[in-house]
């Protein structure tokens, strides 16, 4: 399986940061492998909001997929930093990049990228991506109209 494809830190234009609980631990001692999906998830709703893009409380999308590489164990009652790209629009989907460090050391223990469809709810498929979305990622990334 190939690595995520991750962009440096300097051009991740979005970090935020949560709290892993000390119950996150495995039976190992490390953060258990499904946490690292629910902060990106966090991540991706701290981003939505900070660019108008909720439906409410809601995201507009589902995960399709999702790659991650393990580079550190984690620990579980630590604070983090995600941070977070948008590194492709399509016609009803995008891709984003995600990596978490340990706020206090710097360590980084993942990364990972996800695939991400834009989502109807009331026909339950996949929809055109809304221009109004397109376009507050693109101003948001510091893309030009024709990027994406």
């Amino acid at each position: 399986m190939d690595a995520p494809l991750v962009p440096p830190s300097d051009r991740m234009r979005f970090r935020t940061r949560a709290r892993t609980r000390w119950s996150d631990e495995d039976m190992q001692g490390v953060l258990n492998n499904a946490v690292y999906l629910t902060l990106f998830e966090e991540a991706r709703y701290d981003w939505c909001r900070e660019l108008g893009l909720l439906v409410g409380r809601h995201f507009s999308f589902v995960l399709l997929q999702s790659n991650v590489r393990f580079l550190l164990p984690g620990q579980g009652g630590v604070e983090v930093e995600i941070e977070l790209c948008t590194a492709h629009l399509g016609t009803s989907s995008f891709q984003q990049a995600y990596r978490v460090r340990e706020a206090e050391s710097g360590r980084v223990w993942c990364e990972a990228e996800a695939l991400l469809v834009i989502w109807d709810a009331e026909s339950r498929a996949s929809a055109p991506m809304p221009a109004g979305f397109r376009e507050a990622v693109r101003r948001f990334e510091g893309w030009a109209a024709e990027e994406g």
